[in-house]
């Protein structure tokens, strides 16, 4: 089997994914930005080969890169780079070289755009925000009469909450469109709720051969625009009404044979048309793992390998690991270095240090959203989770 693997070397985990593609004795056929010398050599053990393009977001490159595996290696059977930032790059690939292990490129719009994928919320029988498609100061002051203050407006295409923004009253409104990006954008009504995900690894019949939970007290608009710490953890368990609720959006986007992260809110408070609280509401899909650190945080909560049944699924179609229903809390809390916090890393160390499974410094493009500094502990109660939230993030 030829695998090709977009950006092997980031996020700095995903080498696991070819490492364990690899072990399976498949091909796995790097590309990517980075020096063949300036990979680690963990990556560099993990490949068959590797292509160097300067620009990754120069199609022309990456076009020649696979045809160069195909022409060296045969068929190309999979390519996957596993990264929503790539996700429609991969599609377009996939089907100029007709590669029928994935998304095509004429039908990833329904997987990329908010816009979108209200459509299968309804069928999925999943309520989702009411969103409207930014055009006119007019329209957009006629659909806020109709659901109020404030409203979220963000890029139909977007990546991590960037260039996300919560409008408060009139006076926002008209500095929005004074200054209103050239890009497609959506405006939703507010919803109030703490957000949640469902993840899974798919095989090729929909079926999850691992389901895991993650829930994040604060939404991560609100952390990038106030610049908040973030804080976030993989639950122990999978709420039920949780788990229908991703099965069924699951069937209605007709998903397979990948990993896939699904975001819900869970109203805090009952909203009409939306539904009561403790109900959980569409927020959108993401065909891809969890960002940052959080397949590893997975691994952590629930004593698997994320990465060894994803590539099980790729070439058995099945999950070879056995589950050993040991859960715990995996939590992450991040720090701003702009900040001065009550407690020292000393100090952390000191009280978690039987705990902490990583403490990392983050790459620069994740700050915004994770901050400069994490630390990731397993815990056994929830009592404790926010116990160490607070410990950590306690600003002087």
């Amino acid at each position: 089997m030829n695998f090709v693997f977009i950006s092997p070397h980031f996020p700095r985990t995903y080498w696991l994914f070819a490492n364990r593609l690899k072990r399976n004795g498949v091909n796995v056929l790097g590309i990517g930005d980075c020096p063949y010398d300036g990979l680690q050599d963990n990556v560099r053990g993990s490949l068959t080969e590797y292509y160097y393009v300067q620009d990754m977001k120069d199609y022309s490159q990456m076009f020649r890169a696979v045809a160069f595996f195909s022409f060296k290696y045969g068929k190309i059977d999979w390519l996957e780079s596993n990264n929503e930032f790539w996700l429609e790059q991969d599609a377009r690939l996939r089907t100029d070289f007709n590669i029928t292990t994935g998304e095509q490129y004429g039908d990833i719009r329904r997987l990329k755009c908010k816009s979108a994928m209200k459509e299968y919320y309804r069928k999925a029988g999943i309520a989702s925000a009411a969103l409207h498609q930014v055009s006119t100061l007019a329209a957009a002051q006629d659909f806020i009469s109709r659901v109020g203050y404030p409203v979220v407006v963000k890029p139909d295409v977007g990546v991590n909450a960037n260039d996300t923004y919560k409008l408060k009253n009139e006076a926002e409104l008209k500095d929005f469109f004074a200054d209103c990006p050239q890009e497609p954008y959506v405006m939703e009504e507010f919803v109030q709720g703490k957000i949640f995900s469902y993840d899974a690894i798919l095989d090729n019949r929909s079926n999850p051969l691992m389901e895991s939970c993650t829930e994040w007290p604060l939404s991560i608009m609100d952390i990038v625009t106030d610049k908040l710490d973030l804080a976030y953890f993989v639950r122990a368990d999978i709420p039920p009404a949780l788990k229908r609720a991703g099965e069924a959006v699951i069937r209605a986007f007709d998903m397979k044979s990948r990993f896939v992260h699904l975001e819900f809110f869970q109203l805090t408070e009952t909203k009409a048309g939306l539904g009561r609280a403790g109900d959980f509401v569409g927020l959108e899909v993401n065909m891809r793992p969890a960002g940052g650190y959080t397949p590893d945080m997975m691994n952590f909560a629930h004593s698997m390998d994320v990465y060894r049944i994803w590539a099980d699924m790729v070439t058995d179609n099945r999950r070879l690991q056995r589950e050993l229903h040991d859960d715990y809390f995996c939590v992450y809390a991040g720090r701003r270095d702009q900040f001065s916090y009550v407690y020292s890393p000393e100090e952390i160390s000191r009280r978690y240090g039987n705990d902490i499974v990583m403490a990392e410094r983050m790459p620069e493009m994740m700050v915004p959203q994770m901050g400069n500094q994490c630390y990731i502990v397993r815990l056994k109660t929830e009592p404790e989770v926010q116990e160490f939230i607070n410990f950590v993030t306690a600003r002087r």
